[in-house]
C-alpha cells in the first residue's frame, strides 16, 4: 500500500476504529510563532512553580528534537463532553466540584493505550517508526492541533473544536512516514470573550494569555504549597481543578456527549460530599481515587483543597470536621483547617479555637493564620 492517500485513510480508519474522536496529519514544523508565544509565557514567570516547562522548553519549539526522524505527526482527539453543563456544580456548596476531565478513569491511561494500538498498527502495516505521546512528554499539542485543522486555540488556550466544543483530549503519533498533512483550522471566537470574563480569579491578562499562577486549575493541581488568601473565596467548591473557561464556551452547543465508557463519571466523583472528602486518611484516598489523576497530587494537598471548599460553603455544620483537622500533622491542612474555621464560627469561638490551638511549636505558615 504505497498510495499516500490509500496510507492516509488507512490510518484515519484504524484510529476511529480504536476510539477516537478526530484525527488529523500536520509536519513537525512551522512552530516557531508558537514556541515565541510560549517562551513569552516562561520568560513573565507565567509558570508559576511547573520548573519542567522551562527545562525543556527548547524540545516544545520543534518536534525534530525530541525525534529527529519525525516525518509527520498524527493528532487524535477523544471526545469527554459531559451529559450536563459543569456550571450547575459550582450551586451545590456542600460539595466538591471535580474538573469534568477527572471523574472518571486517568485520560492518560485510555488515550495512550488507543495510541499504542494505532501506532502498532502503522508499524506493522508499512514498516514505519512511530512514537506515541500523552501530556506528558514536551509536545506543543495545542499548537500542533491547530496546525493539524483539529481545532483552535481560544481565547482561554485550549483547543476549540466546532464538532466538540471544549472537551477533547489529545495525544499524538510521531511517524517516519511521509503523509501529507491535513489544513489548519480557522480562528471561529470572533468577538467573543466570554472564557475570559467568567474566570473567578482574573487569570487572563489578555485574549490568548494565561497567568498559570493565578488559574484555579494550577493552583488546586500542580501548586504544591500554600494558597494564597486572595485565591480562596473565589475557588468556591472548586477541589480539583476548573473547567468555567471550557463550560461557557457557545461552540459547546455543538458538542456531543461522551461515548467512551472509560470516562463516565464514577458515582463517587460526580457529586462528593465534602463533609466524607475531609476524612479521607492517605490510605483511604490512595484507595478511593485509585485508576483517577486526583490521586497524583497526594492526600495532603488534596484536603487543603476539600478545607478551602468547606470554608466558603457557609455551613456551619461543618465546623467540627474542620476542628478536627487543626491537629493534622501536614501544616498545609493546618493552614487552612485555621481559615475555614475563621469563616465558618463566630468571633468567640475563633478566639477560643486561637487560644487552645496557636503553640510556639506550630510551622510558620500555620501561624500566620492564626494571626
Amino acid at each position: 500500500m504505497s498510495n499516500k492517500h490509500a496510507v492516509k485513510d488507512h490510518i484515519l480508519r484504524t484510529a476511529r476504529e480504536a476510539g477516537f474522536d478526530l484525527v488529523r496529519i500536520t509536519a513537525p514544523d512551522g512552530l516557531h510563532s508558537q514556541a515565541a508565544h510560549f517562551q513569552e509565557f516562561l520568560n513573565k514567570q507565567r509558570h508559576g512553580d511547573m520548573a519542567w516547562m522551562k527545562e525543556k522548553a527548547d524540545r516544545r519549539a520543534d518536534p525534530r528534537t525530541l525525534w529527529p526522524e519525525v516525518n509527520s505527526i498524527v493528532l487524535l482527539a477523544m471526545n469527554y463532553g459531559p451529559a450536563h453543563d459543569p456550571l450547575e456544580n459550582l450551586k451545590l456548596t456542600d460539595r466538591g466540584n471535580i474538573s469534568v476531565y477527572a471523574r472518571g478513569k486517568d485520560y492518560h491511561d485510555v488515550v495512550k493505550k488507543k495510541l499504542k494500538q494505532v501506532a502498532r498498527d502503522i508499524h506493522r502495516q508499512f514498516q514505519a517508526e512511530v512514537k506515541v505521546f500523552v501530556d506528558t512528554a514536551p509536545v506543543m499539542e495545542k499548537p500542533l492541533a491547530e496546525k493539524a485543522g483539529l481545532g483552535w486555540q481560544g481565547k482561554h488556550t485550549n483547543l476549540v473544536s466546532r464538532e466538540y466544543g471544549s472537551w477533547l483530549f489529545l495525544g499524538s503519533i510521531f511517524t517516519t512516514l511521509d503523509l501529507e498533512p491535513d489544513q489548519p483550522e480557522e480562528d471561529h471566537c470572533g468577538s467573543c470573550q466570554k472564557c475570559l470574563d467568567i474566570c473567578p480569579t482574573k487569570a487572563f491578562p489578555a485574549p490568548n494569555q494565561l497567568d498559570a499562577r493565578r488559574c484555579i486549575s494550577y493552583l488546586t493541581i500542580e501548586y504544591k504549597g500554600h494558597i494564597a488568601e486572595e485565591f480562596r473565596t473565589p475557588i468556591g467548591n472548586r477541589i480539583y481543578g476548573c473547567d468555567d473557561c471550557l463550560a461557557v464556551c457557545p461552540w459547546n452547543k455543538y458538542a456531543k456527549k461522551l461515548d467512551e465508557p472509560a470516562y463516565l463519571p464514577r458515582v463517587e466523583l460526580a457529586f462528593p460530599a465534602l463533609a466524607d472528602l475531609v476524612e479521607l486518611d492517605d490510605s483511604t484516598f490512595r484507595q478511593v481515587f485509585s485508576g483517577s489523576p486526583i490521586k497524583r497530587i497526594g492526600r495532603d494537598y488534596f484536603i487543603r483543597n476539600v478545607l478551602i471548599a468547606i470554608g466558603n460553603s457557609g455551613n456551619p455544620a461543618l465546623l467540627s470536621k474542620v476542628t478536627d483537622k487543626l491537629d493534622d500533622p501536614s501544616p498545609f491542612i493546618q493552614a487552612m483547617a485555621v481559615w475555614a474555621a475563621g469563616q465558618l464560627c463566630d468571633e468567640s469561638d475563633w478566639h477560643r479555637l486561637r487560644d487552645i490551638h496557636l503553640t510556639d511549636d506550630l510551622d510558620e505558615d500555620v501561624r500566620r493564620e492564626w494571626k
